[in-house]
């Protein structure tokens, strides 16, 4: 088990009256790759700067390796920060901007040199270090970002949407960039996104923020198959979400027909959220499966088929490699071990709870 190594304890913060996080409480271990992960306004930025000393809470502690570093300036914490917005400095060459936090601590010459030299070389920019920032790519001056906070040899280091700014194949590279970092330097990443697929991709932990709560944390494996609530299922991937009934453990009724599932405790007769992904809604012939529809929509996707099928009032998202064209009366099955069943919130409330790990 690895060492806990940064707790938040009971976070609030405040913007002008308006409640970003509300009595957040968090812990993240060491080496760990932690993806603060949700809509725009959900207090994922605000945790991140609380955590970097940009941002003081109105209550709650910062604790950092069983020290209390709440009210620590940023430049006393053993963390570094890389933006979205790269923040190089234009007139400085590339040599220059990595060795500006080490020129501060007053580094000699030698260890400066050889810190450029070693910071560059694990963000494969090698020889770039005469060169001056705006003649590098997004991608590039990114990479200088990361190897300036690098080279100050941070416990943690945290990244605020650093790719946001990058094209869709260039963000795929840094994504991969950024896993092996984490990799050789053996530090503790801690990484801000709304972008699901980036937080499925890169992270060890996912921590799904709404509403300033904490709605679920978990591996991404358990985040996309056992989704806690129907925020959660919606927001991570494609999700088929429907009003159902759950009839007694194991049997649920969905859309006036009887499906077979394997979770229990959930009372008899009880109403339910049912989530079922896309690529578990198997399509079979007309009256061979449980409910019968009509395909109403196809998108070919490349590795799949998307497709949209109309069945007892609700149109359901499809995913398959096997291709129904428009028109196509088919049957829907599905394997009980793919339909999760979720309790229905009382309240909008509820449906913004914390949920503990």
């Amino acid at each position: 088990m690895k060492k806990e190594l940064i707790t938040l304890q009971n976070i609030s913060k405040s913007y002008d009256g308006q409640l970003v996080l509300d009595e957040l409480n968090l812990f993240i271990r060491e080496n760990e790759f932690l993806t603060l992960l949700g809509p725009s306004g959900c207090g994922k930025t605000t945790t991140l700067r609380i955590l970097g000393g940009f941002e003081t809470p109105d209550c709650g502690k910062v604790i950092f390796d069983g020290r209390d570093i709440t009210a620590l300036p940023p430049n006393k914490r053993q963390l570094n920060t890389v933006f979205q917005k790269y923040a190089l400095f234009v007139h400085m060459t590339i040599a220059e901007n990595i060795a500006f936090g080490l020129k501060i601590k007053k580094k000699s010459g030698d260890y400066i040199k050889d810190k450029i030299k070693y910071a560059l070389k694990l963000v494969n920019l090698e020889g770039y270090e005469n060169r001056m920032p705006d003649s590098l790519s997004g991608g590039q001056q990114q990479r200088i970002a990361i190897a300036r906070a690098i080279v100050n040899e941070p416990k943690v280091l945290l990244l605020d949407e650093p790719l946001g700014a990058l094209d869709l194949k260039l963000r795929q590279d840094m994504q991969y960039e950024l896993i092996r970092l984490k990799n050789e330097l053996g530090i503790t990443f801690i990484y801000v996104t709304h972008d699901q697929e980036e937080a499925l991709t890169m992270s060890d932990t996912i921590v799904v923020m709404n509403q300033g709560y904490i709605q679920q944390i978990g591996t991404p494996e358990k985040i996309y198959n056992e989704p806690e609530n129907a925020f959660v299922a919606d927001f991570i991937g494609d999700s088929n979400i429907i009003a159902s009934t759950m009839i007694r453990d194991e049997l649920v009724e969905i859309l006036g027909a009887r499906f077979a599932c394997v979770d229990k405790g959930f009372g008899e007769n009880t109403p339910v959220d049912v989530v079922i992904r896309p690529e578990d809604v198997e399509l079979v012939a007309e009256n061979a499966g449980t409910i019968n529809g009509v395909v109403s929509h196809i998108i070919f996707k490349g590795v799949h088929y998307e497709m949209e099928v109309m069945a007892n009032g609700f149109e359901w998202l499809v995913h398959s490699t096997k291709m129904f064209p428009v028109g196509t009366k088919v049957g829907i099955q599905v394997d009980p071990y793919n339909i999760q069943i979720m309790n229905k919130p009382v309240s909008e409330d509820e449906e913004a709870a914390t949920i503990d790990e």
